[in-house]
């Protein structure tokens, strides 16, 4: 579109070129008739109409090339007023003549005066051009009148090009600021084009910016002719940049998603084939380590995203419903479980302490040896049995606890204290904590992924040792993480 607008432009300039020639020749031939008439020794009544008809041709002629209008236009002035001067008309006829073009150039006058208070300076001045020819296309007005005729309409031509210079010199400024913001929206586009790691950017949020990009340019005005085409090239080589980057990435990003939609399909189908499945024990295993590839399986496209997986667990649950239904025969071993660890808790509530601690710390290990022996509870009571047990075992030994998670908070007080005044200062000290803080996190994740699993085991002799063992690997991580809070309340403690 823009390289059709500029060979129209190109053509209609070349048109106004060559129409301004054909002017040329047309006036320059008015001139020689012109003044071939000075020379005719006719009377008045066939010389004056021809001079009225010549003079009427001249205006109805349009402009020349900017080249010739001064010589052009003073050529034909010059006969004119030699015709005026030296043609012997009677003086009544010459000064209704000079009468009649004071009033056409007192009007252009007012015009003009008129002009300066316009509100669009460019209309303004293009409109004093057009005064202008008319004022050039008019015959001479009274010699006493000349002057002040032509100061007057000269005034009122420096007021309107004084304005129009003062318009162009506040366009040039503000074309300057232009640039600058459109300087500083390249630079912006320009980073966002350039952003590494596709992988891991955020499309959607980086697109909203562009687009504000976009938007703000809109609302700045233009930069100088000679420079506005540059810097919107450069601004659109930018945003192009940026949206071809990301139509490469959607490009691959569809290819991955459907060769993750390929996997999970594969893990539905192996999944479907256990679903029947009576070995409860291998199978449980089987299907717990399908469901952490279907984890690691990345995104598919948001209309499969439901089916597939609503397919997945469907095949999960089928099995799980199976193995609850057939285990759900051994609740009651559970409830005879469920009895001797409460009869276990009042044990624990009616032992008296001795004044040895030897003695003490040998009844803390009988009573958790003991409880770890027991089997499984009904999955409803196993929180409440269990806080009845922290709080009997707490309750009883809790001096033992205490001494013991004392000594070792006050021996990790004196490591931070050591800490503080060497040479790693407060950099050692949120290192120390970061490190805390990251354990905690991986411990809390542990224990949830441990009691999480401790739901899949089957009823059985290996499976009984195994919940066992993962018991007491829970309540020890339980205990580690308490210290390890404590740790962290004494490194923030310390901060303050």
């Amino acid at each position: 579109m823009y390289s059709n607008y500029k060979a129209l432009r190109t053509s209609f300039i070349q048109n106004i070129e060559k129409q301004k020639e054909e002017n040329l020749h047309i006036k320059l031939t008015l001139i020689e008739e012109l003044k071939s008439l000075l020379e005719k020794q006719e009377d008045l009544n066939h010389t004056f109409p021809a001079f009225r008809e010549l003079q009427n041709k001249w205006k109805s002629v349009g402009p020349v090339p900017q080249s010739h209008n001064k010589d052009v236009w003073e050529s034909y002035q010059f006969y004119v007023e030699k015709f005026y001067d030296y043609v012997k008309i009677n003086n009544e006829l010459r000064d209704l003549d000079l009468k009649k073009n004071l009033e056409i150039k007192n009007s252009l006058c007012e015009k003009a005066e008129v002009l300066i208070d316009e509100p669009n300076v460019v209309e303004a001045f293009k409109r004093l051009q057009k005064l202008h020819e008319e004022w050039r296309e008019l015959g001479p007005v009274p010699k006493e009148l000349r002057e002040e005729i032509w100061e007057r309409f000269k005034k009122a031509t420096s007021n309107i090009n004084k304005r129009q210079q003062e318009f162009f010199e506040r366009l040039k400024d503000d074309q300057k600021k232009n640039l600058e913001l459109k300087d500083e929206l390249c630079e912006k586009a320009e980073a966002l084009a350039n952003i590494e790691d596709s992988e891991n950017k955020d499309w959607n949020a980086l697109s909203k910016q562009i687009e504000q990009l976009q938007n703000d340019w809109k609302a700045i005005g233009f930069a100088s002719k000679r420079e506005n085409q540059k810097i919107y090239d450069r601004f659109r080589a930018a945003c192009d940049k940026f949206y071809n980057a990301k139509r490469e990435f959607y490009s691959k990003f569809k290819v991955m998603m459907q060769d993750n939609l390929d996997k999970k399909i594969a893990l539905c189908e192996q999944a479907e084939a256990l679903r029947d499945s009576n070995d409860w024990k291998k199978t449980t295993d089987q299907l717990i380590n399908l469901q952490k590839k279907w984890k690691e399986i990345g995104p598919v496209a948001r209309k499969q995203s439901d089916l597939v997986w609503k397919r997945f667990r469907a095949a999960c649950d089928a099995f799980f419903e199976s193995k609850s239904k057939h285990f759900s025969t051994v609740d009651e071993s559970y409830e005879v479980n469920l009895k001797k660890k409460f009869d276990l808790i009042q044990e624990i509530n009616d032992y008296k302490p001795d004044t040895k601690v030897a003695e003490n710390v040998e009844a803390l290990k009988d009573f958790q040896s003991r409880w770890s022996e027991i089997g499984f509870v009904p999955i409803k009571e196993k929180e409440r049995v269990q806080a009845a047990y922290r709080h009997a075992i707490d309750t009883k030994f809790a001096d033992l606890r205490s001494n013991d998670t004392e000594n070792k908070i006050d021996r990790y007080k004196k490591h931070i204290k050591d800490l503080h005044g060497s040479g790693k200062g407060d950099r050692g000290i949120r290192s120390e904590r970061d490190k805390l803080v990251q354990k905690f996190r991986q411990m809390e994740n542990d224990i949830l992924v441990w009691e999480n699993n401790m739901g899949f085991f089957a009823k059985s002799k290996n499976a009984d040792a195994l919940l066992l063992e993962l018991d007491k690997k829970i309540e020890k991580a339980k205990e580690e993480l308490g210290q390890i809070e404590e740790k962290i309340k004494v490194i923030d403690n310390q901060q303050e």
